[in-house]
């Protein structure tokens, strides 16, 4: 398995409705990090759960790779009628999400609590039902 070391862990979890978060730590890089990501939020989506918090609070560093593989993540969830959100991220991961102006296409939040789809107005037409 030599070249396929991967320096993040992800660790699953749900929230009512079925929203579920990925809780993440390490850091995030090119290659099999980024494929590992990719593949679980695609078994989520075979299973019907398109609604995702990524959980980036034991983050402490990502890369160019990274912020593409949650553009895909996010392109593919939208695509099957849900979303994700990012939460937790540190003063360092939330800094290149800024500079990248990723911020700008998804949500950040500071807390899994906060991102999470429930707490959007009772109205809203967005959210898991």
């Amino acid at each position: 398995m030599i070249g396929k070391v991967r320096t993040v862990r992800i660790a699953q979890r749900q929230l009512e409705r079925g929203v579920g978060v990925l809780e993440m730590k390490g850091s995030i890089h090119t290659g099999p990090d980024c494929e590992w990501i990719e593949k679980t939020v695609a078994a989520l989506i075979q299973e019907g759960k398109t609604w995702v918090i990524f959980d980036l609070s034991g983050v402490s560093h990502i890369d160019s790779s990274a912020i593409g593989s949650i553009v895909r993540c996010l392109s593919r969830l939208r695509q099957a009628q849900g979303d994700l959100r990012l939460a937790g991220a540190s003063c360092m991961v939330e800094g290149t999400l800024k500079i990248t102006r990723l911020d700008r296409i998804i949500g950040m939040y500071p807390t899994v609590a906060s991102a999470d789809f429930l707490s959007l107005d009772a109205s809203a037409t967005l959210g898991p039902g």
